[in-house]
């Protein structure tokens, strides 16, 4: 793809550039789910078209798990690549697959064991039963091709091959399409023959990536690269957390629904299998709604992110306005299509009978009574995502399942029977609706209220590079420890440049966001899960990791520059690899970190110890998310001192004279 500018291009073009890819790639995914039940429904009954969607929980746990392990694999690679860790990123992506494998045979395995078991679960009836074992077992059989397959096109989009992964789900779905037709009408194998034709498809997919693995364009895998490390498959596996929650949440829903339409189908005069059959449909019928819209939201991301941070907030709203009023009108268009033409398009599946197409119509008309809004409460998700809104994002991703459906549709069957979770439907859509506008509202409101803060690298000449002097110093320290006074002497004492604050422009420079976003968000990075919702399924990275990256590139210049102070931002772990180099950890008592919270930083004193911790675990968990350390292990550190026992002045004397020898040695060498 062109070098685009995200600052001063089109938008328009770019969000063509970055959305369309994704919504191709996401209407391949969706078609997957969907050709088997139009083939089924003509091919065999509509009530075998039930039989997929009790299978279907197990194939979305098993994306779950590819989705974990591709995207985390994939955010390994981009932000090693970023850091120059070539041979490391080439590790992280051999573990990625090796855990893939594993899982993926005993997922299959306990598959083939347990179905049974497992359909029961998801609310299998005896009238769905043979259909959902003669479907589950082939399916179950084909596991590891998918799941290997997912991960692997998840890491070729991270190579920098988003057409080849691209291209591989489209081959693989059309050929899916195209046995579908042999299976069912030549061949005459019903329902099975689907199941087939499904694992054929995804095993070409699988064939075509790992055929690609020997031509990985940023890195180069060797045997010793599959040599298995548990730290780093964990490393990758927390990386991707974040879409295995996100899909097992459709799995808690749809099981959920299921098992509410087994419970109350016997006193309706639909059944239970009717519903079923029809929800299940309908609900895939409207994945191809939400594909477009999530296509558009996340071919936004880069552009919102790159924007919000560089403060060029004009453009932020623009974008975020052509976003809205896409995806609105995708969504227009459906309810449009859901309210008029519903008998078409549940025909598209095959014919039933009178009660069948009846429960159909109302599925559409009333369950999707009000996904004319569903583009505002999707949209609205992945933008607080873009902006570094965790919390929001995540809590707009699942209000409409977890919060807000599932509850709704439990308390409405006892009422209105299998109605009740049609009625869920509108009930969440409006309630995700009023809390997305209302939390978008606000957000717009305040954008642009920070003002810009200017910072400037100060030039000292009384500490010009001394070539003696190229001892550099990273210090990590517990809030409230003293930690960045001690820095600041120390660097006068000794006559060198300290780095804290002054880091802040030159990252800025090196990842186009702005100062204030930097200072505003630096020491929030992945503070928590809810930082990565959304994120590692549609882009590898996130403002969050590139801002890491524009840290470590930061941390690298200045130390090549000569003798320095670094405090913070994981400064040892990113200069590791230098000889030079003094690693220090400071910490305190809570009695005199409040204290000097109090003193220096203003905290209140009934307050501040709260604040200390919440502090200190935010670092802790940052620096454990990238560098897979832990913060308070001072088998990392050089020296651990504690600030108390011998006062700041005495800990920079310290530190002097330890410095000192070690530069003696260095000359030794």
């Amino acid at each position: 793809m062109e070098e685009l500018d995200l600052g001063t291009e089109k938008i328009t073009k770019l969000l063509k550039k970055f959305a369309i890819p994704t919504i191709i790639s996401l209407l391949v995914n969706a078609l997957y789910n969907i050709v088997d039940q139009i083939f089924i429904g003509w091919g065999v009954n509509y009530l075998a078209n039930g039989a997929t969607n009790i299978v279907f929980p197990i194939t979305v746990i098993c994306l779950s798990f590819a989705l974990m392990f591709g995207d985390g694999t994939s955010a390994f690679l981009s932000l090693k690549l970023g850091e120059k860790k070539n041979k490391e990123a080439g590790e992280g992506v051999a573990n990625g697959i090796i855990i893939s494998i594993v899982v993926s045979f005993l997922l299959c395995i306990m598959c083939l064991i347990f179905l049974p078991q497992l359909i029961n679960i998801f609310g299998c009836t005896e009238t769905l039963r043979e259909f959902a074992l003669d479907y589950g077992y082939i399916i179950s059989m084909g596991i590891p091709f998918v799941m290997i397959g997912t991960t692997l096109n998840s890491i070729i989009r991270a190579d920098g091959s988003p057409k080849f992964a691209m291209t591989s789900m489209v081959i693989g779905a059309v050929l899916n399409i195209i046995l579908d037709a042999i299976a069912i009408f030549v061949l005459k194998w019903g329902i099975q023959g689907a199941a087939i034709a499904t694992i054929v498809g995804q095993f070409v997919t699988f064939v075509m990536n790992v055929l690609y693995v020997k031509r990985f364009k940023t890195i180069k895998l060797t045997k010793e690269s599959f040599k298995f490390n548990f730290k780093m498959a964990k490393t990758v596996s927390k990386l991707g957390v974040s879409s295995f929650i996100t899909q097992m949440a459709i799995v808690i829903v749809i099981s959920v629904q299921n098992s509410l339409f087994k419970a109350y189908g016997g006193i309706s005069k639909f059944g239970a299998e009717i519903p079923i059959t029809v929800l299940g449909i309908v609900m895939k019928i409207n994945q191809i709604l939400n594909s477009i819209i999530i296509g558009i939201a996340v071919g936004s991301q880069p552009i919102v992110g790159y924007n919000y941070g560089a403060r060029k907030l004009d453009r932020v709203k623009e974008t975020l306005k052509i976003v809205l009023g896409l995806s609105f009108t995708v969504s227009v268009i459906a309810f449009i299509l859901f309210q008029t033409i519903p008998e078409k398009l549940i025909s598209i599946f095959g014919s039933g009978d009178e009660l069948y197409n009846e429960f159909a119509c109302l599925t559409f008309r009333v369950f999707l009574m009000l996904t004319i809004f569903n583009g505002i409460q999707i949209s609205s998700g992945i933008f607080f995502q873009a902006i570094g809104k965790p919390v929001k994002s995540a809590f707009l991703t699942l209000s409409r399942q977890i919060l807000f459906f599932t509850p709704s549709a439990i308390i409405f069957t006892k009422f209105f029977d299998v109605m009740g979770v049609l009625y869920a439907g509108p009930i969440s859509d409006g309630l995700a609706f009023i809390i997305s506008s209302c939390l978008l509202v606000i957000e717009v409101k305040m954008l642009g209220n920070v003002e810009e803060k200017s910072y400037t690298v100060k030039e000292d000449r009384e500490t010009e590079r001394n070539e003696e002097q190229d001892i550099i110093v990273t210090i990590a320290r517990e809030y409230g420890s003293g930690g960045r006074y001690v820095g600041k002497l120390l660097a006068e004492k000794l006559g060198i440049k300290l780095y804290d604050k002054e880091l802040i422009e030159i990252i800025s420079d090196n990842s186009g966001l702005s100062a204030t976003y930097i200072e505003k968000n630096e020491q929030d990075i992945h503070g928590n899960l809810l930082s990565s919702f959304n994120t590692q399924y549609y882009n590898n990275l996130s403002n969050d990791d590139n801002l890491f990256i524009a840290e470590t590139k930061a941390i690298k210049e200045v130390a090549q520059k000569g003798a320095c102070v670094i405090i913070g931002r994981c400064s040892n772990y990113i200069l590791r690899d230098n000889k030079n180099v003094i690693n220090v950890f400071l910490y305190s008592n809570e009695k005199n970190k409040v204290k000097r919270a109090v003193k220096y930083y203003g905290l209140n004193e009934k307050n501040a110890l709260n604040k200390i911790n919440k502090i200190n675990k935010t670092r802790e968990k940052h620096y454990n998310y990238y560098t897979g350390m832990n913060w308070r292990d001072i088998s990392n550190y050089d020296f651990a001192i504690n600030v108390d026992k011998y006062g700041v002045e005495d800990t920079v004397e310290i530190l002097i004279k330890l410095i000192e020898k070690m530069k003696t040695s260095l000359v030794k060498i």
